[in-house]
């Protein structure tokens, strides 16, 4: 530990703090202005993140301690673990159990007392962690099926075995419940130790075990996970370094009654599931509704992200969906009950229903990704989702055939309220493209508001604070004989969750992301839980920010320029102000400042007065003398600054054939204005696909009318599983039943089906006569007893006569 002179400021507890003389400050390694001791007490740590389950040991960078000292870490101010000191005068701590996701502060003490340095600890979601880091149990079908018929045998698992600081190891079981009653304070997670299965064994990375029935009470534990830990720490220890599996089914373990009638088993737990479902409060009527087609589902960033477990980049290995070839789910839990949407699709695009089939759509009481703030049943991360969601489908579907018991508690939401978003962009040098649709270039050097909804009318999602304040910083492009400018960083905030920016990074096609003025790192984990946001980038040139009213920012880099795409859910139709528009279907006031005058798109000089920024409502980081000196200390729109407006297309300029020939079809003149005006091929035909990319996404969000489900008719069936305008869906009976409502449907523009409902009549007798026979020799009362259609290229009737009431399904 570094020695300082008395008068010498300390970073020891004032992490994030700044000084006249120093700073403690995430800030100060780049502005060159840290304390002295900033690296002891401001703790860097490697690994950063691992699974919320603990068991991770990090240490300490950039900090050396004394190997006689008593280490002690202490997580989210309350949680204590032990920490130590290795035989390089490196510190390690260990991360303790955590039913929450996201950045976990910690601090660290050398004599148990004094907590005087600190870092932060990222919590992840035990199946979006690296696989690498967890146990694999190898073939996993057989251990979730086994003891149904004909699965049997030894189970294997293995691990990598450098991930755990011991020699041998234990390997045990753990259970997961919850506890008190449902929707109440006293409603909780139990994570518990059962038994060990494997004591004192190598760590060598591999083991095998045949399963025996468990004693009572640990075979009424369904749900859990295997974890191998030291066998010098005690059986069940808590909050020691341990590597852990994925949760699963514990049919390996299941009493007796199992094995000699699984299906039997299940169906008797389905039924007291129904029971208890049934006494619970209906989380369905809060839930958001499914897109209606795969384009408009992985076109809504902002609401819905990829399913892992059913990813179509990833193969489409869907072993919950069959049929499906992806699923997304809601990205924000519902607001009550914090309940989750699945979204499930067809190679065709289409919505696949519960009602149709097994691989349909199933929303979740719990979230499979949780919801915050976490902790408390049903919103812990994973584990409520298998507790309330994923368990009762192995009773119902999986370990026996009773779906229906399941699909009524959990069926397929269609799309009949499902409202895409509206989407703007900026590419290029900068283009924009507004909510309305509205197209015109900006090339003011300086701060600007890009999208901002007042307190007032952000009232309607339930927030207090402002929302959506996006704001554009734009600088002189390098190299460029033309006065051009780009958009270099993007920063964000909706009502009080922390600010996110993303800039253009030091390497080429390289993005930035800093959360409240600290660089986020994306080298262990893509997906990041924050304070009232979520940030996803799974390459360095791509970042989605998600936020709780359904906003989605995309930020892409290439060629150098950042493109910005902006999401917003109808909710703010008409509450939205700033260069990306007046999003309320009237491009005439696009441009309207905050005092309500309308700018002419002609006044590109004058656009600035949209975005009144000051250092005070700024949400960017100054952190270097650049940017202090161009945008902190200099005005916010610089007025000096006079960019080219047009550029001259000059016969004798060797680029200008080139550009011609490139830029075609939609999105030319942006193409040939960026070529010309920064002199690259490259630049122009990345603002083509750019705008190309704008216009496709704008495409897969149309409106789409659906018509809901329909069903089949008792005693008969229906082909057709596409529920959208111009769709038809046929009808027909069992043997021994006839048809009675329209034998074929249509979705309407008017979001209605044609015809009548279909319903199958037993008793029924179907012959052939002329209509005129029909007409002339039975009388009209008992006309009223036959159902007749005209049969195609003829001029006879078909018809049933039927003898007993009609058989409705309870559907229709």
């Amino acid at each position: 530990v570094s020695c300082l002179p008395s008068s010498a400021q300390s970073c020891a507890r004032s992490c994030g703090e700044k000084f006249n003389t120093c700073s403690c400050h995430s800030t100060c390694e780049s502005l060159r202005d840290c304390c002295a001791d900033y690296k002891q007490f401001c703790l860097d740590i490697e690994p950063h993140s691992g699974s919320l389950l603990g068991g991770t040991d990090f240490k300490i960078l950039n900090a050396t301690f004394e190997q006689n000292i008593n280490l002690t870490c202490r997580f989210n101010s309350e949680i204590l673990t032990e920490g130590y000191v290795d035989e390089s005068g490196v510190g390690h701590c260990i991360t303790p159990l955590l039913y929450e996701l996201g950045w976990i502060s910690f601090e660290v003490s050398t004599d148990g007392v004094s907590f005087d340095r600190s870092g932060r600890w990222l919590s992840v979601h035990h199946s979006k962690l690296s696989p690498v880091y967890k146990i694999s149990l190898v073939n996993a079908t057989q251990w979730q099926y086994y003891g149904t018929p004909d699965v049997s045998g030894d189970l294997k698992m293995t691990w990598i075995s450098s991930l755990l600081k011991a020699e041998r190891v234990n390997i045990e079981l753990w259970g997961y419940n919850e506890t008190g009653e449902v929707y109440s304070a006293n409603w909780e997670a139990e994570w518990k130790y059962l038994y060990t299965v494997g004591r004192d064994v190598p760590n060598s990375g591999v083991f095998s075990f045949t399963p025996q029935i468990a004693e009572k009470p640990y075979f009424l534990w369904e749900l859990g996970s295997i974890r191998v830990s030291p066998s010098t720490k005690p059986d069940g220890a808590q909050n020691v370094n341990a590597l852990w599996s994925e949760e699963h089914a514990l049919a390996w373990h299941l009493e007796e009654a199992f094995g000699k009638d699984s299906a039997g088993w299940a169906l008797e737990k389905c039924i007291n599931w129904d029971k208890e479902e049934k006494a619970m409060p209906n989380f369905l009527t809060e839930i958001i509704d499914c897109p209606c087609t795969l384009a408009q589902a992985r076109a809504d960033t902002g609401r819905f992200h990829t399913d892992y477990g059913c990813d179509i980049e990833a193969g489409s290995f869907c072993v919950y969906h069959p049929g499906a070839v992806h699923c997304v789910r809601a990205i924000q839990g519902s607001p009550e009950y914090g309940a989750g949407q699945q979204c499930c699709y067809d190679s065709t695009g289409a919505q696949v229903l519960t009602g149709d089939s097994i691989g349909g759509s199933t929303p979740d009481r719990g979230h499979d990704w949780g919801s915050p703030p976490y902790k408390k049943p049903p919103r812990v991360p994973g584990f409520s989702h298998w507790k309330y969601d994923v368990i009762s489908f192995y009773y119902c579907c999986l370990w026996s055939d009773n779906c229906e018991y399941y699909f009524t508690h959990r069926p397929s939401s269609d799309c009949r309220t499902y409202r895409p978003p509206r989407v703007a962009a900026v590419l290029g040098d900068p283009h924009f493209m507004t909510f309305d649709g509205v197209t015109f270039t900006f090339n003011g050097k300086g701060e600007y508001m890009l999208v901002y909804s007042s307190d007032r009318e952000l009232s309607v999602f339930r927030i207090k604070d402002g929302l959506n304040q996006t704001w554009a910083k734009k600088t002189v492009l390098p190299g460029t004989v033309a006065m051009a400018t780009r958009l270099s960083s993007v920063a964000m905030r909706e009502k009080d969750s922390d600010v996110i920016e993303v800039r253009l990074g030091d390497q080429e096609d390289e993005l930035q992301v800093l959360m409240n003025q600290q660089v986020l790192s994306f080298s262990e984990q893509k997906w990041i839980d924050l304070s009232g946001v979520f940030v996803f980038s799974p390459k360095a040139s791509n970042v989605t920010v998600m936020f709780p009213s359904g906003t989605g920012v995309e930020v892409r880099a290439g060629e150098g320029v950042m493109t910005l795409t902006v999401l917003l859910p109808h909710d703010l139709q008409n509450h939205t102000l700033g260069l990306l528009g007046t999003m309320n279907d009237d491009p005439e006031d696009d441009l309207t400042s905050s005092n309500g005058a309308v700018i002419s798109l002609n006044s590109s000089p004058c656009f600035s007065s949209l975005g009144a920024i000051t250092n005070e409502t700024s949400l960017f980081t100054y952190d270097s003398t650049f940017l202090l000196n161009e945008y902190y200390y200099a005005p916010k729109h610089d007025p000096s600054f006079i960019p080219n407006f047009s550029v001259t297309e000059d016969p004798e300029d060797p680029l200008l054939e080139p550009a011609l020939s490139l830029c075609a079809g939609e999105g030319a003149s942006f193409c040939k204005y960026d070529t010309l005006s920064m002199r690259s091929l490259e630049q122009g035909n990345a603002t083509l696909l750019a705008f190309r990319s704008h216009t496709s996404t704008k495409k897969a969000l149309e409106p789409v009318q659906s018509c809901g489900w329909l069903s089949p008719p008792n005693h008969g069936q229906k082909e057709g599983t596409l529920y959208l305008e111009g769709a038809n869906v046929t009808f027909s009976c069992n043997s021994g039943y006839g048809l009675h409502g329209s034998h074929e449907r249509t979705c309407q523009a008017d979001g209605e089906w044609s015809g009548e409902d279909a319903h199958c009549v037993a008793g029924s007798y179907s012959f052939e006569f002329s209509a005129s026979l029909l007409q002339s020799s039975v009388s009209h009362d008992l006309q009223k007893s036959f159902y007749c259609v005209t049969l195609e290229h003829k001029s006879s009737l078909k018809c049933q006569f039927f003898k007993t009431e009609i058989s409705t399904s309870s559907e229709s």
